[in-house]
């Protein structure tokens, strides 16, 4: 691929709250001859802090630009936000960046947000060139200064405002070919010095007072010199790092060209749909200028593009790296009296689009809207943006730490998705990961098994949600999620079914696992006088922290270790209360551990997982025509698949029939095959030699009572029957009548089988007695429910009728005719009890030497009779 030297350079300056960043930035476009007068935070008339709120509060909010130029090179200046509670703003700029000017106060030196800064500075591989200001003000000499950097930074620092030979010296000790340079020529060469910073063996450093304007001059003409000229492709690609609204709600995406050029009206297909560029700005503060296209290097605004996001790669842009910092607390929002959240959460959607790392989330269980947020200041920013923008007055609850969850054990999570006319099943190996590894989703099955496009689509689908865990329905990490095993249906299965059983797995095997709580931990540095260090060690085993012995220098004693952010909020308070102002707190994110109280958190936050209906661990499977519920624990035993989780076989238990459900021959026969392989006997038709064969409907005889009998509703509904039925229905059918027929005749009863053929082609339909009960096989076109229901309707005037079903349409009519419903459940309890007396019957008859059971029938008057449950509105 081609490429070509571009002369706009992209330079992010970042700093610690209140360092002097934007007073840097207005010197230096100032300097540079872009501004006619600088502007100054305190008169809030500053060109690149332009909101209200930024004004009001002394403090940059939003990332804002301006280009300026030195001799024939052209910059593009990013002010990124100070105060850690904006640090997202701040870390999605370093994407774009191709140098960072780090702003330090030669006041206040390296703090706790300053390392921050480095890190992520590192992190993201960018050359740093280091400004210290405010030296008309400094405490400490230049000398002073950058050792205190070489401390907290470490090498690889020079202080480019010294003469040339003492910098040379410097730079020589960075690596073996700038020192063998050195040797051989006396000096170093601005190509060998411009290599060195953008391998990062070497970072510039420059004093001087962005206020006053001293040494800025010299800062340009060193990024001038010694900034490397970035190379880019020649086909178009661009990097979205920034999304804004205008006025009208119109999305603006702010991107970075890293290749190619684009033009107005130039098409663009990277979310599913082509869209068409709209505008292009170049922006400067607040104000922007409309240019017809952009060259690889420019940072510009673009609308018309309705679906991008920030992070987003155009054309043929690489990945983005993850963020590093994300929010460490979690508040609800309170909203106005009668306001409906619903209509609300569309509009924080918006903000959360512009800041993705607001974690904007609708919590079903509590009924509210929750976001992610850094901090109080920036709790008290969102409730102001949210007023300015919608008019509303909302308020945030006392926030606590944003907990994680992990798991301790590998384990299997299975979802089945099987309503009528939808299949999916999906299998997932869940494994713990070290802390700080993320989330990692991979597929491990063979495309012979579950083709190419359907493993996609899970993967996308374990992508595209915040699963959350059991614990506290906090967000899941440091997990590994592998897709093992999966199975579709060639004509009946969806791109919805596999995310509601990707859905279910992942929440199935959490269920599972053992769960382990996580909570965010900083990194600190605490020094205090040595009379006071044993109460801050005290306080700090309290608080969960661990830390190294305490290092005396002089008169004070410095800890440095780890502990749990929701001890360490607001200890600087503490500390600087009982040693009389000189203790000394500087706290840095240090990721996540396990967390030191959590029985007493997950008891306070009371969540319960299986009530969270939007995050179900049940699978739904098939039965009878139509679906039903298997709690998460059972649900293994019903998957179509093996457990690839281990080697064993996984018994499948034949589902049983839903209570609601319309049970029909073909169907159940669809599903029998399905299950267990060709019938192996006649689906339909006699099997035992009946007495007599009728083709008439059944009339009613003088009975005690007439029991109208569901067949296969019972027959999946008592294990015995089923288990049968899984090998031959054929036999799990006769043994029914069998049972009805000894059933019957102990209970003086008239009873009725009616097994459903209504879409069985060709079929003619059967009735014949076997002893003491009339079976009946309903014909072609002929449901089961309806042959039921007209024969109540013949006799329940006249006799005392008995349905026996759990199918709810057959309730349903039941209940109309005023007739006793029992379930097939209950049923088989009542059948087990007859068959108990008949068995105490045959040992009386035989200990009383009667020669014949009926002998004793006939002389019983006790004989328990059926509950007599009349149908009730």
């Amino acid at each position: 691929m081609e490429n070509q030297n571009i002369k706009n350079t992209v330079l992010g300056v970042l700093a610690h709250v209140d360092a002097g960043k934007t007073t840097l930035s207005e010197g230096l476009l100032y300097t540079s001859g872009v501004l006619r007068k600088q502007g100054r935070v305190d008169h809030r008339d500053t060109l690149l802090d332009t909101h209200e709120l930024e004004k009001e509060r002394g403090i940059t909010i939003f990332s804002s630009q301006a280009s300026f130029t030195v001799e024939d090179r052209r910059f593009t200046l990013l002010d990124t936000p100070g105060h850690v509670d904006f640090s997202a703003e701040m870390e999605r700029t370093l994407s774009v960046l191709d140098a960072g000017i780090l702003v330090i106060s030669g006041t206040d030196g390296v703090q706790a947000h300053t390392r921050t800064l480095w890190r992520l500075l590192s992190l993201y591989g960018i050359p740093v060139f280091i400004f210290v200001t405010k030296m008309d003000y400094a405490r400490f000499s230049k000398e002073e200064l950058l050792q205190g950097l070489f401390d907290e930074l470490g090498d690889g620092l020079v202080d480019f405002t010294q003469d040339t030979e003492a910098r040379d010296d410097a730079i020589a000790m960075c690596s073996e070919d700038a020192l063998h340079e050195y040797l051989e020529s006396g000096s170093i060469g601005n190509g060998r010095i411009r290599t060195l910073i953008a391998s990062r063996n070497l970072f510039p450093v420059y004093f001087g007072s962005g206020l006053k304007l001293e040494g800025l001059k010299e800062f340009l003409s060193g990024l001038h010199d010694y900034v490397e000229l970035p190379r880019y492709g020649s086909r178009f690609s661009a990097r979205v790092f920034k999304i804004t609204h205008d006025e009208s709600g119109n999305k603006i995406a702010h991107l970075k060209m890293l290749g190619g050029t684009l033009k107005v009206r130039d098409s663009i297909r990277e979310t599913g749909k082509e869209e068409k560029i709209n505008q292009i700005r170049v922006y400067t503060g607040e104000r922007f200028t409309p240019a017809d296209s952009a060259e690889a290097g420019d940072i510009i605004a673009v609308t018309g593009l309705s679906e991008v996001k920030s992070g987003d790669e155009l054309g043929e842009g690489g990945m983005t790296a993850s963020p590093v910092l994300e929010p460490v607390m979690h508040y609800a929002v309170v909203l106005p009296e009668g306001k409906d959240p619903m209509t609300v959460l569309p509009l924080f959607r918006r903000l959360e689009e512009e800041d993705p790392m607001l974690k904007v989330t609708w919590n079903s269980y509590l009924q509210e809207i929750q976001v992610g947020l850094m901090g109080e200041v920036q709790s008290e920013i969102l409730k102001s943006l949210v007023f300015e923008r919608f008019g509303l007055e909302i308020e945030l609850t006392r926030g606590h730490v944003l907990y994680r969850e992990t798991i301790k054990n590998t384990v299997e999570g299975v979802g089945h998705y099987e309503p009528l006319r939808h299949y999916a099943e999906v299998h997932l190996i869940l494994e713990p990961l070290e802390r700080g590894a993320g989330l990692v989703f991979t597929a491990n099955v063979s495309e012979d098994l579950l083709d190419r496009n359907w493993q996609r689509l899970v993967l996308q689908h374990l992508v595209e949600k915040q699963h959350i865990g059991v614990l506290t329905g906090s967000p899941i990490t440091d997990m590994k999620i592998t897709l093992s095993a999966g199975r579709a249906h060639l004509k009946h299965t969806e791109g919805g079914d596999f995310r509601q059983a990707t859905y279910r797995a992942v929440r199935q095997g959490l269920m599972s696992a053992e769960s382990v709580l996580l909570e965010p931990f900083y990194r600190f540095r605490i020094s205090a006088p040595q009379s006071d260090i044993s109460r801050v060690m005290n306080d700090l085993k309290a608080m969960g922290g661990s830390f190294l012995p305490p290092i005396y220098d002089g008169t004070e004693a410095v800890l440095s270790g780890r502990a749990p952010v929701s001890e360490m909020n607001d200890y600087q308070k503490t500390l600087t209360s009982f040693t009389g102002g000189r203790g000394r707190l500087i706290q840095e994110p240090d990721g996540y551990d396990i967390c030191h109280n959590a029985d007493e958190v997950v008891r306070e936050l009371r969540y319960m997982p299986e009530a969270d209906a939007d995050n179900s661990p049940d699978s739904i499977f098939c039965a009878h025509g139509a679906g039903f519920l298997v709690k998460w624990d059972a649900a293994p035993r019903y998957m179509h698949l093996e457990s690839t989780l281990n080697a064993r076989p996984v018994h499948r238990e034949i589902v049983r029939a839903p209570k609601h459900s319309i049970v029909s021959d073909s169907e159940l026969e669809e599903i029998m095959l399905r299950e267990f392989g060709p019938i192996r006997r006649k689906q339909y038709g006699r099997t035992i030699a009946p007495n007599r064969a009728e083709e008439t409907d059944y009339v009613s005889k003088p009975r005690d009572f007439a029991l109208i009998v569901d067949g296969y509703n019972v027959i999946f509904a008592w294990d015995e029957l089923k288990t049968l039925a899984s090998g031959d229905i054929a036999a799990a059918r006769e043994r029914l009548i069998h049972i009805l027929s000894n059933y019957s005749a102990y209970k003086k009863c008239e009873t009725v089988l009616v097994f459903d053929g209504y879409r069985v082609p060709g079929n003619k339909g059967e009735q014949f007695d076997y002893q003491s009960i009339h079976v009946v096989y309903t014909k072609e076109r002929e449901s089961g429910d309806l042959y039921i229901e007209r024969l109540i309707g013949k006799i329940a005037k006249t006799t005392d009728v008995r349905v026996v079903t759990s199918d709810g349409m057959i309730q349903l009519s039941a209940l109309r005719k005023g007739v006793t419903r029992i379930s097939a459940q209950e049923f088989e309890r009542i059948v087990t009890d007859a068959e108990t007396e008949i068995s105490e019957l045959i040992e009386n008859t035989r200990r009383d030497g009667r020669e014949r059971i009926g002998d004793i029938i006939k002389d019983r008057k006790d004989l328990k009779d059926l509950p007599e449950e009349k149908g009730k509105e």
